[in-house]
């Protein structure tokens, strides 16, 4: 697992399990912190359309290759921020996130 806080303060409660060839989309709506499982209603559901589970799984994609504010969950107080090459080049996943919602919104506005 990998934090990602940046200018924004949001990230995605994304959980993609594979087994069998098939991958498994869930999408909710807490991190898993005592605080929001033991004292909350939290929701979780599984997403089945295709075109959906494409666009969340480049989400991940982009949010994975983060080297420059994601952090690696470890132990309490050593969550170090991940040093990961991705090409070469910095990743920084909101601006990254960013970019890629814009050009989707751009496709769809030439049809």
């Amino acid at each position: 697992m990998i934090s990602i806080v940046d200018k924004y303060l949001e990230h995605a409660r994304l959980y993609i399990f594979h087994s069998d060839g098939e991958d498994y989309t869930i999408i909710g709506s807490a991190d898993w912190m005592t605080r929001n499982l033991d004292y909350r209603i939290e929701v979780a559901v599984p997403v089945t359309d295709p075109d959906i589970r494409d666009t969340l799984g480049e989400v991940f994609r982009i949010q994975w290759a983060d080297n420059v504010k994601a952090r690696e969950l470890a132990l309490p107080g050593e969550n170090g921020y991940i040093l990961r090459k991705t090409d070469g080049e910095p990743c920084r996943s909101q601006f990254a996130l960013y970019d890629y919602y814009k050009s989707k919104l751009d496709a769809e506005h030439e049809v």
